[in-house]
């Protein structure tokens, strides 16, 4: 039976450094898209929203134009309340019975005043409400033209890029895979803590990539020798050698362009 292969940190150095490149370029990739992604989602909310309220308003004016609808029935069945009593008026058999309905016609006439004040207050309303529809319209139709030249540009941006970057998310989960998962942690914590987003880096004029904080001669020995796993004091950041970096990005050419 085969010996299986013993990881060494040289191998694992190589591993961590292989997919910074690759989630680098991903890093890249993304930059390219800018604000967009955030404001076609700020302009989609947006547009919902203002869609809510349109929604809302008119709403508002079928109950308003439902309520002038009930009030005209109020106001003809008053209308045929105060004829039938008008009528009535003529067979009386004293005065009693003619002015009780005296008082009934009266009652109908403010009946129909009231509903025609309300009818008028609720046109009023409905008149108010149509402007605020016709400029909730006009702004919801800017919004969208303006969402639609967003998601345009970024569409364009995500054509040229889309199978790059699935081909590389697949590799980071590929490469994620070669490297042990205590390992793995660390360099995603330390990914997610700086802000381009460099776990691996290389000494550069005898400084550690990233943070420009000089390395000691003796430490940088050290870090050549690929022995073990050495971070930067200042950043937390991986330290690995220039020539392992330059050797590993002759190897990763293939995937990264």
């Amino acid at each position: 039976m085969a010996k299986k292969k013993e990881v060494t940190v040289e191998d694992k150095l190589r591993a961590l450094f292989d997919l910074q490149l690759i989630d680098s370029r991903i890093d890249e990739i993304k930059n390219t898209r800018g604000e967009l992604p955030l404001e076609v989602n700020d302009l989609e909310d947006e547009i919902a929203g203002l869609q809510t309220r349109l929604n809302n308003f008119n709403t508002d004016v079928e109950n308003l134009e439902t309520g002038i609808a009930n009030k005209k029935n109020n106001i003809e069945e008053a209308n045929s309340l105060s004829k039938k009593y008008t009528e009535q008026q003529k067979n009386v058999r004293n005065n009693r019975e003619f002015d009780s309905l005296t008082k009934e016609i009266d009652y109908q006439d403010l009946e129909i005043q009231l509903a025609d004040k309300h009818i008028k207050e609720f046109q009023v309303k409905i008149t108010h409400k149509n402007e605020i529809i016709t400029a909730a319209k006009e702004k919801i139709k800017d919004k969208e033209i303006h969402l639609k030249h967003k998601q345009d540009e970024l569409n364009s941006i995500l054509e040229e890029t889309e199978k790059e970057e699935t081909l590389l998310n697949k590799k980071s989960v590929d490469f994620g895979k070669l490297i042990d998962e205590r390992l793995l942690k660390a360099y995603k914590k330390i990914r997610s803590n700086v802000r381009n987003g460099l776990a691996v880096v290389t000494i550069e004029r005898g400084a550690s990539g990233g943070s420009f904080f000089t390395i000691p001669p003796q430490r940088q020995v050290e870090i050549a020798a690929r022995k073990k796993i050495i971070t930067d004091e200042h950043s937390g950041r991986i330290l690995i050698d220039s020539e392992l970096a330059e050797q590993e990005k002759k190897k990763m050419s293939k995937y990264i362009s």
